[in-house]
């Protein structure tokens, strides 16, 4: 059962990042935006039986929960941690380095295949870290003529800085090697 190290806030109000000192998985992201998504997840279905939880996302070492407007941090953070600490730390099958991550894309061509894993590349090395360490992710779910889709997870779902000046920050950036692209959030 892992230990809370650290409950840190985000710069999203409604999220908190909870940094623990075992992982709750081994570089696999999980991401539940709502109870049907979490019903085959103990953890994350257990998390949205609490009143007010509309976010909940984790890798490794920390999860990020997000509440609704209306809810007060004060009343929730300790119930979330009753439930955090009461989970059972990963099995370690696979190290992180091990875990194999595929970046195919099927119907993309092999030039386009090649340019997504150049974007999905530099994304990996200087947008993720940041966003991680904000308690947030995303994830690259597609690249359509120039047209780059990525989608929120974690803190970064409903923070209200994601939508604008992230977004035009990581496509700032994708356009160092891809001028023409354009990024949108799904």
């Amino acid at each position: 059962m892992p230990k809370i190290v650290e409950i840190a806030d985000t710069p999203n109000p409604n999220a908190k990042k909870f940094t623990l000192d075992e992982p709750l998985s081994w570089g696999e992201t999980y991401s539940f935006e709502n109870v049907k998504e979490a019903k085959d997840n103990a953890l994350a279905a257990a998390l949205f039986d609490i009143e007010d939880i509309t976010n909940v996302f984790y890798v490794d070492h920390w999860l990020t929960v997000t509440k609704s407007d209306e809810a007060d941090w004060l009343e929730l953070v300790s119930k979330v941690s009753e439930l955090i600490i009461a989970a059972p730390a990963a099995e370690q099958l696979l190290t992180a380095t091990e875990v194999e991550k595929t970046t195919a894309i099927p119907g993309l061509n092999s030039v386009d295949q090649h340019r997504f894993d150049n974007i999905c590349i530099l994304i990996d090395e200087q947008i993720r870290p940041a966003l991680q360490g904000d308690g947030g992710d995303l994830s690259v779910v597609g690249l359509d003529g120039n047209q780059l889709s990525v989608h929120y997870q974690g803190a970064c779902g409903s923070c209200p800085s994601a939508l604008s000046g992230t977004l035009r920050g990581i496509e700032g950036l994708v356009k160092t090697i891809e001028p023409n692209i354009e990024v949108v959030a799904v």
